[in-house]
């Protein structure tokens, strides 16, 4: 393998496949501080469950703690891997206690629904099929009835996410390095694709085969929206047309050759955003002006896992500005930034165990006292509790099994 493939994805790109890498790296914490460039100017077993038998294993996050309501928790997986799910996972979690308990049900109809995410309103639930013949689906959450499947017209979506007005799903296709948009009624299912726009230019960075688009979100302003390519080593920034849902393209930020950029977050402050590499083991620090779209990569900087890569994943701020975290698969922690000048800068504070192997993916729970994290290797989803003032994590007992979860999303 060149030192710039990406590890996690296919033999038919030249990489290993997402779904089956295996082997850890171990490092050690370091401390680094590196500024961004300036700021531009101005419920019972629902209908399409399959029993008990089929879904996550209970386990316990912790001891109960009375008066607090459990809340729904989703995990999506891979189905067709061995050892995988069956669909979607249900369960619940205490939000007190962090205490997540297996419903033992499961939503079927989806292939591999290896991301998933929620409507604005809470009332769908939207995953995609991560295969070759790409998909999106939609899901009631009154019932969990499946409210329909739509092309994403590419390969293997790994990403999707709803724009903030809840008319428009944004999905990106990894195998064909394309992103796709797809309306949304007002029962929350989906109409036919819009939009599919494929990265075409810059060509693709250093051991890498094609473009690979890993993320389509939208900005803080809502006025554009932005796909990581980790294939091309860019994030392309468009306009969306919220009346037809087509897309425009409006600037192009690089990084580094062979960084292989996979997540990107938005500061609260919307003027700068924290992009996770998972091929050259950074993070960097963005400038983004909310005014023209345009986003400015800063100097990657350490993810205190010490030498090597260990594959970098996705990246959270708190809704306050104060932390950020990042999840390192190969080296099975949660890096902890303390977040300062105004978002400008990432100030590295610790590395924390997560209590799994291959931490995939992380959510805060919406009132952000919990942090979820699932471990793909070892099938499991940890839960943290965070101290809203020092950001500490601290793990909340036992990690949850579930069948080689890859995304949890507590609601």
């Amino acid at each position: 393998m060149s030192s710039g493939a990406d590890p996690t994805r296919g033999p038919d790109d030249g990489g290993w496949t997402r779904r089956r890498f295996v082997g850890a790296l171990t490092g050690v914490a370091a401390v680094a501080t590196v500024a961004a460039p300036a700021a531009p100017g101005p419920s019972a077993v629902p209908s399409g469950a399959v029993p008990p038998t089929a879904g996550p294993s209970e386990s316990a996050s912790g001891p109960p703690v009375g008066g607090s309501e459990p809340r729904p928790l989703f995990v999506g997986t891979y189905a067709s891997v061995q050892g995988g799910g069956k669909g979607i996972g249900l369960a619940t979690y205490d939000p007190e206690s962090g205490r997540v308990t297996g419903t033992g049900a499961v939503v079927t109809g989806v292939g591999d629904p290896s991301y998933l995410a929620p409507h604005p309103n809470g009332g769908t639930l939207y995953a995609v099929d991560e295969r070759e013949a790409g998909a999106v689906t939609a899901v009631r959450l009154a019932d969990d009835k499946v409210l329909g499947t739509r092309s994403t017209g590419g390969a293997s979506p790994c990403h999707l996410s709803v724009h903030p007005g809840g008319r428009w799903l944004l999905s990106a296709n990894y195998g064909s390095g394309s992103v796709a948009v797809h309306p949304i009624d007002a029962s929350g299912a989906l109409g036919e694709r819009t939009t599919l726009v494929t990265h075409s230019s810059p060509a693709p960075g250093p051991g890498q085969q094609g473009p690979h688009a890993h993320q389509f979100v939208t900005s803080p302003d809502g006025g554009h929206v932005l796909a990581v390519d980790l294939g091309t080593d860019t994030v392309y920034t468009y306009l969306l047309d919220e009346s037809r849902g087509t897309l425009t393209a409006v600037s192009q930020a690089h990084t580094r050759p062979g960084a292989g950029p996979r997540h990107l977050t938005f500061h609260p402050g919307g003027r700068f955003a924290y992009l996770a590499n998972e091929v050259d083991n950074t993070v960097a620090v963005c400038a983004y002006d909310p005014a023209t779209g345009r986003l400015t990569p800063g100097d990657p900087q350490p993810t205190g896992t010490g030498a090597g890569t260990s594959y970098p994943a996705q990246i959270l701020v708190t809704s306050t500005g104060s932390y950020a975290y990042l999840a390192n698969r190969g080296h099975n922690s949660l890096t902890r930034y303390a977040v300062e000048a105004a978002g400008a800068r990432l100030r590295l504070l610790d590395t924390v165990p997560v209590g799994g192997d291959f931490p995939r993916q992380i959510a805060f729970s919406p009132d952000e006292r919990l942090l979820f994290t699932a471990n793909q290797r070892s099938g499991t989803v940890s839960v943290f509790h965070v101290d809203g003032d020092s950001g500490e994590l601290l793990l909340a007992g036992e990690p949850f099994a579930s069948p080689v979860a890859v995304c949890a999303v507590p609601l």
